[in-house]
Order: C-alpha cells, then structure tokens, then sequence
C-alpha cells in the first residue's frame, strides 16, 4: 500500500511516498480503508519537530473517514465494509490505517465520507471547548484564537448555539477575518499576540469576556488570561507556538478569581476512551442535526501531502484540509 512518511524532521519537502505492507489489526484494534486523511497542525508539529513521534520513520495523520477492512480480536460494534470515522494514534496518511475500536465511529445517518474526515480531532474538540471543559452559558462571552481554523470554525458556531451572547475571535489576517465573521463570529481582531487584550476590553466595554480558549501558548496565552472578565476562564488546548509553558499560579489568578484548565484529545482518548467516546457522539449528533458544520475548504491527493503542510504552515488556510486517499 502506499503511505506518506517522515524520515527525517524538516519542511515539507521530507515527506515522501513509500510502498509500505499493510498493517493489520492487533486485539481490540480496526484497520480501515482510507478515503480521506485530515490534516492537522499537529501533523506539521511532528513533521517539523518530533511531536508525538515514537521513532522513525513515521506516518503522519491522526484522523480518517473510510470503510473497515477487518477486525482484531475482541472488536464488536462494528463490521466489515462499515463507513466509519476514526480518530488514529498517527499512521492515516496511508491507504491502510490501524486504529483503537474504541476510536472507530460509525458515520451518523446523512454524514458522507468526506464530511466525516473533518470530524475526529475538530469536532469534539471544539464541543469540549464549549460544552465539557469550557463550561459556556447562554449570555456569556467568549473569545477563541485562531478563529478562522478548524477548531475555530466550529467553536464559532457551537458557541453561538449554546447562546453566547457575544464571540470573538483573533486571526492573523483580513481575509481570515472575512471568514470568521461568516461563521458564527460576532467581532474579530486581526492582531497579533501582544495586541488582542486591549482590543478585546474595548470591545467589551472593559469587563472583558468569560471564557478565552488558546491553542497557541507563549504570549498569546499570557493576553488571554488578561482578556478574562472576573470569574473568567481559560482553556488551553495547545501550544502552536512551542513556547515554553508560561506557569500560572495565584498572583495571576486570586485577584479576580481566574481559573485555568486544559483539553487534548490525543491525551484523552489515551486516558479516558469511554469519556471521549461520549464526547464524540454528541458532537457528531450535533453535526448530524445542522448545528455545526465544517467547510473543507482545499482537498489534495494523498501523493501531494506536502502541498497540504505548505498551505497550512503559510497560515493562510481556513476551514479544514482534506487528503484524498480512495
């Protein structure tokens, strides 16, 4: 089978195609037919730096949508030929992938192939953001960073359904801001991570918003600790940055009563599959009932991967990336 590989960190020009054997399901694993690969930062991350990489060579991909090809040992729920999402410890550039059964999720009734490889890193992420972690209620504010993302696609719109009564956003440029406002945003700040917390207290009349979300860590997490509003919240759920980790403690948090908290997916579905796998399903159901959804705004054949890593990394890309595999 073919399968794209990282033999060497760098730029996107060391991925490479290889003919690799197909991987076959261990005891309570599934392989999986790919027909579409999502991109994701992280997949930049380990291509790039090692992130979450045991060794190499290694394939990149943590998400696909397809069919099941076979069943390990002890996997029931699914069968043979299924359409499924599934959510992969890496390994999804490829026309085979190997995954967790407790990872695999049957496709929601009118959710197609492509759609579905859009769902298993955003979608639940983005509802814990909102629902699970970040604990939003109607009539409170929120402000998300990378608005115009994948994540940021779908908070947008979920918060808004949760009755936030005012989303912000932060991009980094123009037409990412375009982008945000035509999908649930209220305002966004094209700014840079030293800028937004000014913006965001003007914004708000200066009472500030109550939950921020950052994927981005360093600077940027410092001004969205100073965007809370008292009794705010911040969840940090990455570090694009890779900064070292800013340390919070009680001079930062006592004064106006902050607190802090934090949301991986890849961590979760380690630590806590059965939880993940709630989580998942209500966000899917939420995809399925035309709550949510997530444009896929560039699809590249599986061979053109490091066009893929190009556009995101150039930090003009919206919406979600797709790799076509079948």
């Amino acid at each position: 089978m073919r399968a794209v590989q990282v033999q060497e960190y760098g730029g996107p020009e060391v991925l490479r195609t290889v003919e690799t054997e197909v991987p076959a399901p261990g005891p309570g694993q599934v392989s999986v037919d790919v027909a579409y690969t999502g991109v994701n930062f992280a997949d930049l991350k380990a291509r790039g730096e090692g992130y979450r990489v045991p060794s190499l060579p290694y394939v990149p991909g943590l998400e696909v949508s397809g069919r099941v090809r076979a069943l390990g040992e002890g996997v029931s729920g699914v069968e043979a030929g299924q359409e499924v999402a599934a959510l992969t410890n890496g390994g999804a550039y490829a026309d085979v992938v190997v995954a967790d059964a407790a990872t695999v999720f049957p496709l929601p009734s009118g959710v197609d192939l492509r759609t579905a490889a859009t769902l298993p890193t955003v979608l639940p992420t983005a509802y814990a953001l909102v629902h699970a972690v970040g604990r939003l209620q109607p009539g409170e504010t929120v402000l998300v960073q990378g608005a115009a993302g994948g994540v940021g696609t779908a908070v947008g719109q979920l918060a808004k359904a949760a009755g936030a009564s005012g989303v912000f956003g932060v991009v980094s440029g123009a037409a990412k801001a375009k982008y945000a406002l035509d999908h649930g945003y209220d305002d966004v700040f094209v700014a840079s991570s030293a800028e937004f917390a000014e913006a965001v207290r003007a914004a708000t009349g200066g009472r500030g918003v109550d939950l921020a979300l950052d994927p981005v860590g360093g600077e940027t997490f410092k001004s969205s600790l100073a965007s809370l509003a008292v009794f705010g919240r911040l969840v940090s759920f990455g570090n694009a940055s890779s900064a070292e980790p800013w340390r919070v403690g009680q001079p930062e948090l006592y004064p106006t009563g902050l607190s802090v908290s934090g949301f991986s997916i890849l961590t979760l579905a380690q630590t806590a599959p059965g939880a993940l796998r709630e989580l998942t399903e209500k966000a899917f159901a939420a995809v399925a009932e035309g709550v949510v959804s997530l444009p896929v705004t560039a699809e590249f054949p599986l061979e053109e991967a490091s066009e893929a890593h190009r556009l995101m990394g150039g930090r003009t890309s919206t919406g979600k990336l797709l790799l076509r595999v079948a």
